[in-house]
């Protein structure tokens, strides 16, 4: 609820710089804002956490249509989460993070009714670690990323290297799934992509896993992941950067393609470009790569 809020502002936002002065709404659209703002300052006050802004958020869900065609401010997420991760195993370090982001008050808020919130898993002590952007619909049911199409997909490529997902780390940075836009129809998405304000929120939670895991590599699938780990303002797209090296807290880096951009082409020349560049990691991994490996692929 609150994801679709900040959309909605932010789109609004756009629409003003673009010198658009006027939204029509229809009354029964503008009743369920209302009533969306209402419940989602009493859902956030409720768990303790800030609003800011609040009194303009009250004022749009009294006034009329006229506070739509004049966005000035939105609910914005709190500042991302301290905490501290004692000495121990890298089991116990995990346990603990894990204890945080259970009683992470803004991560509940954002847990649908009967869904687990999605923390990383595999070898704590994995030379590769691989970063996705957010759950989907299986993960949040599970309670672990990559365990749906796309994860059974990167399954598949992981076992092309000649690992298995036991020898990996497999996480993502968002530990929920991102309230899917609705249509003025009511219909649905299955998924949208994680907002800027979300990725930052969740990258502390992310970095206690690197920080645990410590791997040699890191391998960012997607354009999203890519912004969370590198920042805002490195790439315009993902082509600007996909196959270069880069480095996350002296980590080197990688960005590729989402698995879920080869379930949408899925074409030979598709799955090259993402294999070159796990092709590039295995050489930087210094794991062996046959000549079947290099030859995967292209087109004959």
């Amino acid at each position: 609820m609150f994801n679709a809020l900040h959309v909605l502002t932010d789109e609004l936002r756009r629409l003003k710089a673009a010198g658009v002065r006027t939204v029509d709404v229809s009354e029964d659209s503008l009743q369920a804002l209302k009533s969306a703002v209402k419940v989602h300052i009493e859902l956030r006050s409720q768990h303790g956490i800030s609003v800011q802004n609040k009194e303009n958020l009250e004022v749009l869900s009294t006034q009329d249509n006229s506070a739509l065609t004049k966005p000035k401010q939105h609910v914005q997420f709190p500042v991302a989460p301290h905490f501290v991760i004692t000495d121990g195993t890298k089991e116990e370090r995990l346990a603990q993070l894990k204890k945080v982001m259970y009683e992470d008050p803004l991560c509940l808020a954002n847990l649908k009714p009967g869904k687990q919130i999605v923390i990383g898993s595999g070898n704590l002590d994995a030379k590769i670690m691989f970063v996705g952007d957010a759950p989907g619909i299986e993960e949040e049911l599970k309670g672990e990323p990559f365990v749906g199409p796309t994860g059974q997909l990167l399954d598949r490529m992981i076992s092309g290297m000649g690992l298995t997902r036991s020898l990996v780390y497999i996480g993502s940075i968002l530990s929920w799934r991102p309230e899917p836009l609705t249509n003025e129809m009511g219909e649905q998405a299955t998924h949208r992509t994680p907002t800027p304000a979300e990725l930052a929120y969740c990258m502390p939670y992310l970095k206690a896993q690197v920080d645990i895991v410590k791997p040699s590599l890191i391998v960012a699938l997607g354009s999203s992941a890519a912004l969370g780990l590198l920042g805002p303002g490195v790439f315009k797209s993902l082509g600007d950067i996909r196959g270069q090296w880069k480095e996350y807290c002296t980590i080197p880096l990688i960005v590729t393609y989402h698995p879920s951009y080869i379930l949408r082409n899925p074409s030979n020349r598709s799955k090259r470009m993402i294999w070159d560049d796990f092709l590039k990691v295995m050489e930087r991994a210094m794991l062996p790569i046959s000549e079947k490996q290099k030859a995967y692929f292209l087109d004959k």
